[in-house]
């Protein structure tokens, strides 16, 4: 047997396990099985004549199937981790007749060159391997076409555009792991390299894969190459007060003279902060440094035991409050002008809500870099949400407890599967390729965990119930929430790309907020958008007016004009306007009222260093 028949007899294999799977759920649904067709030839008349007959019982299979894979995936997490689905969702018929005509054409032209166009577009299969591998092209071609089929029979269930979002990103996550491109029996790429390398491939992705079975986690990067304050986190500056929750880090100016309003910079607790300082060519806060301010940054701790009960309330009062307050007292300055990115902006922003509730106006302006307010958008992520799952979450911690780092690494990763595993994985285990060094992926991977009663409060009030938003709906730190009441100037951005944030979540911001506010677009996504340094050049912004804030994103998005490069220059002249007049730069860290506030060690500080203390998931705490 060549090795083209043996190839395609381990693809016929494996298509079989993918039918016998389709099979089973079919039985278990009570329904007659189908499948799709069969590697070695195109279907013969009878065949079509069959697939046609059998298209209806296949949409039963596939609403069962649905259920089944979202039961597993819910039992795999020791949860409800998916929301309960309806137990066999209906489909519109013409859409069905529609997905049935284009499955039969798809087929026909299995062989014809449009399909190996196809394969050629998709990255995981356009390798001179997999062209020249007349099988392997078939596999592919053959599981593009039936992911265009199940993904358009999830468009015609009827149901909420919630429902279909969940059987979405259900399919999706199915297609993504059973790619023949995953699998080393169907890999004419990573065949080719180890006949190439006599098996030294195999074997290095052997090691590769034990490695990251020890770190328990995907390597994305050589993370050997990296120390936080040796080559990430490297702008000079010193920590001048810390607590349980944060470190406050100042940082050393760069010119003789800076504006008299300080500024702070609130990032993620969800992540660590160097994303805003990984490089200084790349660098957010050696930029604002650059512009004159005297800039502040919080840098969180990373939580363990001692943590286990820490509240919503405690990091709005505790952190990000006591951070205002301690710039300004450090300072001698009234107010302070600060940035909030991602949840950090959602902390600063509530926090800035509660100080508007007592009387207090310590902030003069905000900037909300991919922050959402309103939880109306969510993206993506709207799929994991529900009350079945909010409460599973409050329950695990209603004694309080720690939600691993891990378990949000993975999930964010997940919602870009492709990019953020299987290439991995591929690369990794079945090449034995070593990932190349990247900065920005070893901050990815540098995981943080988070305090479960923070956590199920965060997930209840903003994802489940949208509180924020609604006055008088929420308390916090002993404070009617009300953004009614916040007049400050703003400064609010939005990535057109982010899967995190969407863009119309950023924007949506613009409706709430009642101060003067100014928003811009720019055009990747939730990381790439923000960090793109000005002296890059590199895509473009988009403004529009400021006094002009339709409800609809799209509204905006179509009047708003386009300005090359990047946004950071727009947001440096903004700020700058707030920022008062130049005072002498100071000469060293801290002080305060008779020196209260002294240098305590050397930025980047030693919180930001504390890997995530290993977390027993779903364990309260004792």
């Amino acid at each position: 047997m060549d090795s083209q028949a043996k190839w395609l007899d381990a693809a016929q294999q494996w298509q079989q396990t993918l039918m016998a799977q389709w099979g089973s759920l079919a039985k278990q649904a009570g329904l007659p099985s189908t499948g799709f067709a069969p590697l070695g030839g195109l279907p013969d008349s009878q065949a079509m004549t069959q697939l046609s007959t059998q298209m209806g019982d296949m949409t039963q299979v596939f609403a069962k199937a649905m259920t089944q894979i979202m039961a597993q995936g819910a039992g795999q997490t020791g949860g409800s981790a998916m929301p309960e689905m309806p137990e066999m969702p209906q489909f519109d018929m013409a859409a069905l007749m529609q997905i049935q005509s284009a499955y039969q054409r798809d087929l026909t032209g299995l062989n014809e060159a449009t399909a190996a166009d196809e394969t050629q577009r998709d990255r995981r299969f356009s390798a001179p391997a997999w062209q020249a591998n007349v099988a392997a092209k078939r596999a592919a071609s053959l599981h593009l076409m039936n992911a265009r089929a199940l993904l358009s029979l999830a468009e015609a269930v009827k149901g909420s555009e919630k429902v279909k979002a969940r059987m979405r990103f259900s399919i999706q996550q199915w297609l993504d792991a059973t790619a023949p491109s995953n699998f080393f029996a169907l890999n004419p790429e990573a065949q080719q390299l180890a006949i190439d390398s006599k098996g030294e491939s195999i074997a290095k992705g052997l090691s590769n894969l034990w490695a990251d079975v020890q770190k328990g986690h995907v390597s994305m990067t050589d993370e050997s190459v990296f120390e936080v304050g040796k080559n990430v986190a490297t702008s000079e500056g010193a920590v001048v007060f810390e607590n349980d929750l944060f470190q406050l880090i100042e940082y050393k100016p760069l010119t003789a003279k800076v504006h008299e309003r300080p500024f702070l910079m609130v990032p993620p607790c969800i992540n660590k902060f160097y994303i805003l300082d990984l490089q200084p060519e790349n660098s957010f806060i050696r930029y604002a440094v650059e512009q004159g301010h005297r800039t502040f940054v919080v840098s969180w701790r990373n939580p363990d035991e001692s943590l286990a009960n820490a509240s919503w309330d405690d990091y709005i009062e505790d952190a990000a409050i006591k951070a205002i307050k301690t710039v300004g007292e450090i300072t001698g300055s009234p107010t302070i002008n600060a940035l909030g990115f991602c949840v950090g902006g959602t902390i600063l922003s509530t926090a800035v809500a509660v100080l508007a509730a007592r009387d207090e106006t310590p902030v003069n302006s905000v900037t909300l870099l991919t922050t959402l307010l309103d939880f109306s958008d969510t993206g993506v992520l709207d799929v994991f949400i529900d009350e079945s799952f909010v409460k599973m979450r409050e329950l695990q911690f209603a004694k309080g407890g720690l939600l691993p780092g891990s378990d949000l690494a993975n999930t964010f990763s997940f919602l870009r599967p492709n990019d953020l595993v299987w290439n991995y994985v591929v690369g990794n285990y079945l090449k034995g390729e070593s990932p190349p060094p990247f900065d920005l992926l070893y901050w990815n991977g540098d995981s943080t965990n988070l305090p479960g009663p923070f956590y199920h409060w965060y997930l209840r009030n903003t994802y489940l119930e949208n509180r924020l938003v609604k006055p008088q709906s929420t308390i916090v730190c002993g404070e009617s929430i009300d953004f009614n009441k916040v007049k400050l100037p703003a400064y609010i951005y939005g990535s057109r790309e982010d899967h995190i944030v969407p863009i119309g979540g950023a924007y949506a911001t613009t409706q709430h907020w009642k101060g003067p506010k100014r928003f811009v677009m720019w055009a990747s996504g939730h990381i790439a958008g923000v960090i793109n340094p000005a002296s890059k050049g590199k895509r473009s912004h988009w403004l529009g007016s400021n006094k002009k804030f339709p409800a609809d994103v799209n509204e905006w998005i179509a009047d708003a004009e386009e300005h090359k490069g990047s946004w950071w220059s727009d947001w440096a002249a903004w700020l700058s306007g707030h920022a008062g007049k130049k005072i002498a730069a100071p000469k060293s860290y801290g002080s305060g009222a008779r020196g209260k506030f002294k240098a305590i060690e050397p930025a980047p500080g030693r919180y930001v260093k504390v890997k995530a203390p290993p977390v027993e998931p779903f364990v309260a705490a004792k």
